[in-house]
């Protein structure tokens, strides 16, 4: 396929033009008593890394609302709870320590956005507050904050992502299994794997 590109700023700002003093002016190097709030609040937030080879990473990290601890107002604590262990956020911190984080607050419109540094951290007694269910986390990331700001709800409002009538069941896309199964041949037993997983996240396997 063939199209026309934009080859540089200049041409950029051209379609879209400069950004508004008001939008540069919400970027803060620090939280303060406001901003914290809407880490507080959410349960959930992509992590965007970059890998040494030029490739990059967004994985989703989830717990109760909070669970990303504000240390101070310059730094955050991310509990890195257990995954399936291909860890390509923490291998691509350990050759790159640019972060960028997206929190989102269910209900909400306007998300939070952190750009920083961070380093991987297995101090005990940091990670002590970040237990879930009396499991401490052996791992956390340790972010530098660089840049602190809230985004407008446009993307939110224009996909309207909080509408429960617009919510899909779950039902009517490909299972995990079905997907494995497409990836590794039809001798994937797809529905064992479906059963034992269900029975697995039932159980709390693995969460923590």
């Amino acid at each position: 396929m063939t199209a026309r590109r934009i080859n540089d700023e200049t041409e950029l700002r051209a379609v879209i033009g400069p950004p508004k003093e008001l939008a540069l002016a919400k970027i803060s190097d620090r939280l303060n008593s406001l901003t914290q709030q809407f880490i507080e609040r959410s349960p959930f937030v992509c992590v965007a890394t970059a890998a040494p080879g030029g490739g990059l990473d967004v994985s989703p990290r989830g717990d109760p609302a909070g669970f990303v601890r504000i240390v101070d107002e310059w730094t955050l604590l991310i509990p890195e709870r257990p995954g399936n262990r291909i860890a390509d956020s923490l291998t691509n911190l350990l050759a790159d320590p640019r972060i960028a984080l997206l929190f989102l607050i269910p209900g909400v419109g306007d998300t939070f956005r952190v750009n920083g540094r961070a380093v991987i951290v297995d101090d005990p007694e940091l990670l002590a507050p970040c237990a879930v269910a009396g499991r401490v986390p052996r791992l956390g990331i340790l972010v530098s904050i660089d840049e602190a700001y809230t985004q407008c709800s446009k993307a939110l409002i224009r996909s309207d992502l909080w509408n429960p009538e617009c919510h899909i069941d779950r039902s009517d896309l490909p299972s995990s299994g079905q997907v494995m199964r497409s990836l590794n041949g039809a001798g994937f037993d797809a529905e064992e794997y479906d059963r034992e997983r269900a029975k697995r996240y039932a159980r709390g396997e693995g969460l923590y």
